[in-house]
């Protein structure tokens, strides 16, 4: 497999907002370990402003016919800032996730034992209520397979994170905090058990699955756990604000700047 040109071809997608069937058969990823590959030289040149988790829910796992979670780098070039309005030209899942994430305080490398969530904890700066704006570059996301959804980023695109909490959150008991968010004049309601079971689940898996590809999560770098309800369908002109209740809020509007 020819790592380099699969992701050029991507990344070429990414650029001029088109799609694929797939990635040809020689340059198409066959496990997981070949997809990291490709993901990790999709943007060499541009920092990694942290990690995502998707299919972090068994629904999102049957949506999208994988077996488990999916890793995928949120680039600095796709953070926005709260309250930013985000383009959504050429984004063809038109959603917004609400997400529980965390900032690392300190770097957790590869090694041979898995990290337990207690340890994980430890190195967590800082929690932060998060809305993602995935996107895909293949026609049918649903239909692709594990490998090339992970080559492809695990379908991120933009991101926008809020401010830290001030409120202790190390301990309440997340899996049970209640999230809703408003768009269109409608409350979407979620929930932190929505997220692996618990949003602290979620860390706990990123981390060990990027021990297991050799790879740190380092000092500073953002994790967002998987959505926490059901995606949020939007259009331009809409805008998304969710409530972390003691947690905080974020935000994010879809600009109308169709051609």
């Amino acid at each position: 497999m020819d790592t380099n040109a699969a992701a050029k071809l991507l990344f070429d997608c990414w650029q001029a907002r088109k799609v694929i069937v797939a990635l040809p058969e020689p340059l198409r990823p066959r496990n997981k370990l070949e997809g990291y590959a490709v993901q990790a030289a999709l943007m060499p040149n541009t920092a990694v402003f942290g990690w995502k988790v998707a299919a972090s829910s068994e629904a999102g796992q049957r949506h999208i016919n994988v077996s488990g979670p999916l890793a995928g780098r949120i680039f600095s070039t796709k953070v926005r800032p709260d309250g930013a309005t985000v383009s959504i030209r050429g984004n063809r899942m038109r959603v917004a996730e609400v997400e529980f994430a965390f900032r690392m305080g300190a770097s957790l490398p590869p090694r041979a034992a898995k990290y337990e969530t207690a340890e994980i904890l430890t190195a967590v700066a800082s929690l932060h209520p998060a809305i993602e704006i995935p996107d895909s570059r293949y026609a049918d996301f649903t239909q692709v397979g594990a490998a090339q959804l992970i080559a492809d980023d695990a379908c991120a695109d933009q991101f926008v994170l809020g401010p830290a909490a001030t409120a202790d959150w190390r301990s309440v008991d997340l899996a049970a905090h209640d999230v809703t968010a408003a768009a269109g004049g409608v409350v979407h309601r979620g929930v932190g058990a929505n997220v692996l079971g618990d949003p602290r689940a979620a860390l706990t898996w990123l981390v060990n699955e990027l021990s297991e590809i050799g790879v740190t999560l380092e000092a500073g770098q953002v994790v967002t756990t998987g959505t926490c309800m059901t995606p949020i369908a939007v259009a331009y002109g809409d805008r998304v604000e969710a409530d972390f209740g003691a947690f905080g809020r974020v935000s994010a509007s879809f600009a109308d700047d169709r051609p």
